[in-house]
């Protein structure tokens, strides 16, 4: 649906950006169910938890989007992390690379989710930037 040349969306869900996160965070849970089980409580934990909560931010900030400071902050939250004030999104990008170093994921499929995850950084930094084309009116 599209008036005045803005595009409108129904859910959060119906944003390629949330659709790309859910999709690498569940391709990092597949991965991740081959990490050695010692690593159940950091690595394995930590790469789980980073990704699903990119995508639970945006689902809070979609539904904040009536106010927009409170759209905006929890946008930020996606990207600098609630209180740790360091990103979900790139802390995932760590956790990555530590999984590549330790050999539980390849070269190649660290580069693929990395590279997804700049994406959804760069999607999350356009929504922040220009908050009004988001809100509702």
């Amino acid at each position: 649906m599209e008036e005045k040349g803005k595009k409108y969306f129904r859910t959060h869900e119906d944003l390629a950006i949330y659709q790309l996160a859910f999709e690498t965070a569940m391709q990092i849970f597949e991965y991740s169910k081959k990490f050695p089980v010692e690593e159940k409580y950091s690595k394995t934990f930590q790469i789980r938890r980073s990704s699903r909560s990119v995508c639970a931010n945006m689902a809070e900030a979609w539904r904040k989007r009536r106010y927009k400071a409170a759209f905006v902050a929890k946008l930020n939250d996606c990207v600098r992390g609630a209180c740790r004030r360091q990103s979900e999104a790139a802390e995932t990008q760590v956790w990555l690379k530590f999984a590549v170093k330790c050999e539980y994921l390849t070269v190649e499929q660290g580069r693929e989710l990395y590279a997804r995850y700049n994406q959804v950084l760069s999607g999350l930094v356009k929504m922040i930037t220009h908050p009004d084309d988001w809100l509702l009116n």
